[in-house]
């Protein structure tokens, strides 16, 4: 059930709910010792019990926090209220980058722009070892102002640490006859995720890739009616360049 206006999590002050996901609910809060609005993440503490998930959660608090870029949410606080742990960060206003393309590409100048700021955050993530893993325009804000945020670190994961992609080895042959369950988001995800191998750096700046063409053109580099396709379009085929697709070009604006 989510919080209603008043409740306190610790020294924060909930106002309302702004959103819910699969990784928990996000709700407009004030912290009243630096009188300050922030937005606080809370995992329901009936989701608590599942280790996959709070791992998942306690991994982006501590990668998140580990960071501190203007193209990065910043993270304030962690903590735990009856059971259930939250992440208190900036207050943004703005919308996603997946807002800003639902009526189709934006102009080449302003996706431009926004690839840049998305590559510096990921460069900072990369520089202190984070790979995010998860890159996708849900996961990027645009302020009103224009600016761009990296959110979502809860796939991430130390480059150092030996590990395998979402789609594990032994699971890669199921998935191509039935695609089981799949961490992050398939069309976004590398070659070396699909094949269950270890990722770097470079898994974010092929997911990176796959953002900017579909900001220049509205579509997917690798679009298909079943995951099974996606997946075989990822591992052996080529995208189509952004030229031959002439997407008609919208004027420039923000969001």
């Amino acid at each position: 059930m989510p919080l209603t206006s008043g409740v306190h999590l610790g020294p924060y002050e909930i106002f309302s709910l702004l959103g819910a996901g699969g990784m928990g609910e996000v709700y407009r809060g004030r912290d009243p010792r630096l009188g300050r609005d922030v937005a606080i993440k809370v995992l329901p503490s009936n989701a608590s019990t599942d280790p996959g998930r709070l791992q998942r959660f306690e991994q982006e608090a501590r990668a998140a926090a580990a960071l501190n870029h203007p193209n990065i949410l910043a993270v304030y606080d962690v903590g735990v209220h009856d059971g259930a742990p939250y992440i208190v960060s900036e207050l943004l206003q703005g919308q996603t980058l997946r807002a800003c393309l639902s009526d189709g590409p934006i102009p080449i100048r302003t996706a431009l722009d926004y690839g840049a700021q998305i590559a510096r955050g990921l460069a900072a993530a990369h520089e202190r070892g984070i790979v995010h893993r998860d890159l996708k325009p849900d996961n990027v804000f645009v302020t009103w102002d224009g600016y761009v945020k990296i959110l979502g670190f809860g796939l991430a994961s130390l480059i150092e640490q030996e590990m395998t992609g979402p789609i594990s080895s032994a699971a890669n042959s199921s998935l191509r006859r039935t695609l089981g369950p799949v961490l992050g988001t398939l069309v976004y995800i590398s070659p070396e995720q699909v094949r269950g191998d270890r990722v770097d750096l470079r898994t974010d700046v092929y997911a990176l890739g796959v953002v900017l063409f579909e900001m220049a053109t509205g579509r997917l580099p690798f679009g298909a009616p079943s995951p099974p396709e996606i997946v075989t379009n990822i591992l052996e085929r080529d995208p189509p360049s952004v030229t031959s697709l002439s997407p008609e070009r919208p004027r420039d604006r923000r969001p």
